[in-house]
């Protein structure tokens, strides 16, 4: 019930007796129900005018999507993580989540990012996961491996085309422009052998507040919504997951802040000190030190910053 309460809400408040008559319950009924979503995080006002939605809020009648990115969408107050909810929607056999579908939510308690780090999001926020083919179940087929070694990099330019601002950070982190950070991406993949059946896109994007040393996009961009930028960024997202990886790998390098700095990574094999050079056809970052170039792959790496004294590339 409280969902279906919330698949009514707009920012533009509605009394609770129309909410009731909607729902077939009682005004009463209605007040429960709204303060338990407010309980689970969902920003909703309750005031005399009626309930309402925050503006701004990344609610799907507030979204603007594309016919495929987000035309299936889910928001959540609280949940352990989105990646784990497209997945649980995906393997849902009554209603199975398409291609493309999304859930968005205000808080997850077991929010993960690269390299199994817990990723808790803060208020003022945006997080939500993208489910990427469906295994050929739904007329999509299964993601090669070349295929998904670019999807960070091409949801990288994405997410910096719909922001407007920052350079990208080789391989997953969005970077405003004084170096702090705006947003990471994260790429989970069901792997058979040399193809994925399905893969999942997570992104968190600090838009009106940040912890502590990072950065938050309405500093940049002061007025910008949740809502806004999340459907500028499945517009950007449609785009650039159907681009040539000559194009993708081009326009990531038009706006990183990795190529041509000093870098350390630290690899499985130690650590490895050179000059950022571009990036290979895979999406791999060539590194050339002194012992000469070394391939570094975006599984295999945890690139720990600049050796220049400037702001983490």
């Amino acid at each position: 019930m409280p969902t279906r309460l919330l698949s009514l809400l707009t920012d533009i408040p509605q009394s609770g007796e129309v909410l009731a008559g909607r729902l077939g319950v009682g005004r009463v009924t209605v007040n429960t129900l709204a303060h338990g979503l407010q309980e689970d995080g969902i920003p909703l006002q309750i005031t005399r005018a009626g309930y309402a939605l925050t503006p701004g809020t990344p609610a799907p009648g507030l979204v603007r999507r594309t016919v495929t990115l987000g035309a299936a969408l889910r928001y959540r107050g609280t949940v352990g993580s989105t990646q784990d909810e497209v997945r649980a929607w995906a393997d849902d056999a009554a209603d199975p989540a398409p291609h493309g579908a999304v859930v968005v939510a205000e808080r997850q308690t077991g929010g993960r990012g690269r390299r199994g780090r817990a990723w808790t999001p803060i208020p003022g926020g945006l997080t939500f996961s993208v489910l990427l083919g469906g295994g050929g179940e739904d007329g999509w087929p299964p993601l090669t491996l070349p295929e998904l070694a670019l999807m960070p990099l091409a949801a990288g330019v994405a997410v910096q085309a719909a922001c407007g601002v920052g350079g990208l950070k080789w391989p997953n982190d969005l970077l405003a422009p004084d170096g702090r950070k705006l947003a990471g991406i994260l790429l989970e993949a069901d792997l058979r052998g040399e193809e994925a059946r399905r893969a999942v896109l997570g992104i968190g994007l600090n838009v009106s507040d940040a912890p502590a040393g990072a950065a938050h996009l309405s500093e940049l961009r002061p007025g910008v919504t949740r809502a806004e930028v999340l459907g500028d960024i499945l517009s950007q997202l449609d785009r650039w997951l159907r681009a040539p990886p000559a194009e993708i790998l081009d326009a990531w390098a038009q706006v990183s802040v990795t190529l041509g700095r000093p870098v350390r990574v630290q690899t499985p094999r130690g650590p490895l000190e050179g000059m950022a050079e571009r990036l290979d056809a895979g999406g791999s970052l060539i590194v050339q030190t002194p012992t000469g170039p070394h391939t570094v792959s975006a599984g295999d790496v945890e690139l720990i910053g600049a050796l220049d004294g400037g702001p983490a590339p």
